[in-house]
């Protein structure tokens, strides 16, 4: 048996991770991320995240539930749409750049610039030269972002052929999902192979001492959640700061008069449920 198919079936033999100790453990690492959004507003530490990896492995997922108890002034998601006409005119990786953080701010890019070494390069969206400037200018780029200030942390999401699959036959059910399956995400599924030599070809290329890149194995989406969150708070070097104490204080009550909405208001939403 290949290592491949060794870890494959250990991955299948673990057990399921229950809900209650999900539940748990996301409540833990949001207080952190509370303390982390703390430090990073007074420290003025500037954090870009980037998510990237198969369709349907999570991304999205993981990106939420950072972002679901924390400030979005600090916090800041930037899922960029196809490029406008414009926008294909200009130096690649300039729009990227405008969503670049400023001082005590974290941008968590949901696909980032690294879209021309996947989905540009298999459907030939770009040149084969453009597709191999990119490899070999992007550790530069990374290197100038670094040294400007900039944390860079780069995330690629691993998910096997038949959880994808599964995946994307969940979406096609549900009324609620088949928003995410797109044409591309269609192109992908019977594209497997080329999109994973694209992805060998750019971790080869673009993982660098000052911007590696890591893997999180996205199978099961509550562990990756947790590994990942867990795994972005252990790279910045954050620390808990002494917070004054709230005090609620007293409501005054010298101008207390009848204030209920409906002495003033007639039309209310309808109360079905």
């Amino acid at each position: 048996m290949s290592k491949k198919d060794t870890k494959t079936k250990n991955e299948s033999k673990k057990k399921k991770l229950s809900t209650e100790k999900y539940e748990a453990e996301i409540y833990k690492l949001h207080t952190e991320l509370v303390k982390l959004q703390y430090w990073v507003k007074e420290s003025g530490h500037k954090v870009v995240v980037v998510f990237e990896g198969r369709d349907a492995a999570g991304k999205g997922g993981v990106i939420k539930r950072i972002t679901e108890r924390v400030s979005p002034r600090i916090f800041r998601v930037a899922a960029l749409p196809s490029p406008s006409e414009r926008e294909k005119t200009q130096m690649y990786g300039q729009r990227y750049m405008q969503h670049f953080p400023a001082a005590g701010e974290v941008v968590l890019f949901d696909r980032s610039w690294y879209n021309r070494a996947g989905v540009e390069r298999v459907m030939k969206f770009c040149t084969k030269e453009e597709y191999r400037r990119f490899l070999d200018h992007t550790p530069v780029f990374e290197q100038f972002m670094v040294s400007s200030g900039i944390q860079l942390i780069k995330y690629w999401f691993d998910v096997s052929m038949e959880e994808q699959e599964r995946r994307f036959r969940a979406r096609m059910e549900d009324p609620r999902k088949i928003w995410k399956l797109s044409p591309m995400d269609v192109e992908s599924f019977n594209r497997w192979y080329d999109y994973s030599r694209a992805r060998d070809d750019m971790l080869k290329a673009t993982s660098s001492k000052h911007a590696p890149w890591y893997v999180v194995r996205a199978n099961s989406k509550k562990r990756a959640r947790l590994n990942c969150i867990s795994h972005l708070l252990g790279q910045i070097p954050y620390k808990e700061l002494p917070r004054e104490e709230v005090v609620l204080g007293k409501r005054d009550f010298k101008e207390k008069y009848d204030d209920r909405v409906e002495a003033v208001h007639s039309k209310f939403v309808p109360e079905k449920f």
